[in-house]
């Protein structure tokens, strides 16, 4: 009768593709390691990365190309040029200004913001102006309603002149008993007295009235002048384009700016900076 044979058992080999014992305890010990690594690294990293580069900063001094991390102060008095880390062009520092170059600056300055200041007066009177009166008729009733109180002051003042005129007629002829031809007495107080008095209100009415005829004028050759700009206004010009209004310029006291000091140097530099000559 045959034997049978059992199968061999088939041994075991090591593990391949796993992590022993020794490599666990070898990572547990680096991961501590990196990790104090990268606190320490990446902060420095962070500053390395927020810290500003140097300036570049060039300029031509008797013929050679001078390079500073700062303004050059022997360059002050002329344009230098910032660069950027790549050498391209960042920017021209321009030449300190003198002392009188500062003063004719602020005259400028003064000038710009009075000129300014006059253009702006000249818009809101134009649009004040075409609010007031939107059309002829407006502007018109307008004129009426400023001559028509003259009129009447001038009305009044007439007929206080005439009444003036009868009373010094009558006091005329009561100065005749006193002073004629025949007879040359002093007047009674009490006349000259009246007689005087007459005589300074027809001064101050005749005076009164000239005034009027002048305030009549003025008001006339205003509404004239504001006719015409009007007539430009409503035809499309632009507010504030056609200059001031006749008589209602403000005379603006000359701004001075502050006297210049002695001049201190207005190209000496600060401290000097790093230079090199290349």
């Amino acid at each position: 009768m045959p034997t049978r044979c059992s199968p061999p058992t088939p041994t075991p080999l090591p593990p391949t593709g796993g992590a022993t014992a020794s490599d666990a305890r070898r990572s547990g010990t680096l991961r501590p390691l990196l990790l104090a690594a990268l606190v320490v690294a990446l902060p420095q990293a962070a500053r390395a990365a927020d810290a500003p580069a140097r300036p570049i900063i060039q300029c031509e001094l008797n013929g050679k190309k001078v390079t500073s991390d700062r303004p050059i102060p022997e360059c002050v008095n002329k344009e230098q040029r910032e660069l950027n880390p790549d050498g391209s062009l960042k920017r021209i520092i321009p030449p300190t200004p003198t002392a009188d170059e500062v003063a004719a600056k602020e005259q400028q300055d003064v000038a710009d913001k009075l000129q300014a200041a006059a253009k702006g007066d000249a818009i809101r009177r134009d649009r004040n102006l075409m609010q007031r009166f939107p059309d002829e008729a407006a502007h018109r009733k307008a004129r009426e309603n400023a001559l028509g109180e003259l009129r009447i002051s001038a009305k009044g003042s007439s007929t206080r002149i005439a009444e003036l005129m009868v009373e010094r007629k009558k006091l005329d002829e009561e100065k005749q008993f006193y002073v004629n031809e025949r007879v040359n007495k002093p007047l009674p107080s009490q006349l000259k007295q009246k007689i005087d008095a007459n005589d300074a209100s027809l001064e101050a009415q005749r005076s009164l009235a000239q005034n009027q005829v002048a305030e009549t004028d003025r008001i006339n050759a205003l509404y004239d002048a504001e006719l015409g700009r009007l007539r430009k206004l409503w035809g499309g010009a632009q507010p504030g384009s056609l200059g001031p209004l006749p008589g209602t310029q403000q005379t603006a006291a000359a701004a001075k700016p502050a006297p210049t000091p002695a001049p201190v140097s207005a190209r000496t530099p600060d401290a000097a900076g790093k230079t090199t000559l290349k």
